[in-house]
């Protein structure tokens, strides 16, 4: 388990009141922009749908159904942030889907990843 992930863990599973700011940052950084985690993969290799929800849970620790991947691989090939391509399998196996990061997805990851450096130094410095 990535060190950062049982410190998730533990701010989703603190029922302190004075915790609830935490769990909703967690929540924004985390479940609320899968799409981060997932275009950071995808820049690695191509994956397929399940693939991904494994991969996701085991390099940033973050759980996701099996549903939302769908739901948001769906989202970033509309977007036109991943290209989908189909690979066809022996005897009875299903064809397999196969998702991998486009120019522009790269850039919008690019940009997401330079926007929250730079909030983080922001945040780090404030202007007297």
């Amino acid at each position: 388990m990535p060190k950062h992930a049982k410190f998730i863990q533990s701010i989703q599973t603190n029922s302190h009141h004075e915790a609830k700011a935490m769990r909703r940052l967690v929540l924004a950084t985390t479940t609320d922009n899968l799409w981060l985690y997932v275009l950071s993969l995808l820049v690695e290799r191509d994956y397929f749908a399940y693939e991904l929800r494994g991969a996701v849970k085991e390099h940033y620790g973050v759980e996701m159904a099996s549903v939302t991947a769908y739901v948001l691989l769906y989202k970033l090939q509309r977007d036109g942030l991943v290209d989908l391509s189909t690979e066809r399998r022996e005897g009875k196996r299903p064809t397999r889907k196969y998702y991998r990061i486009t120019e522009i997805g790269r850039r919008i990851l690019a940009d997401a990843k330079k926007y929250l450096q730079l909030l983080i130094q922001t945040l780090a410095a404030p202007s007297a």
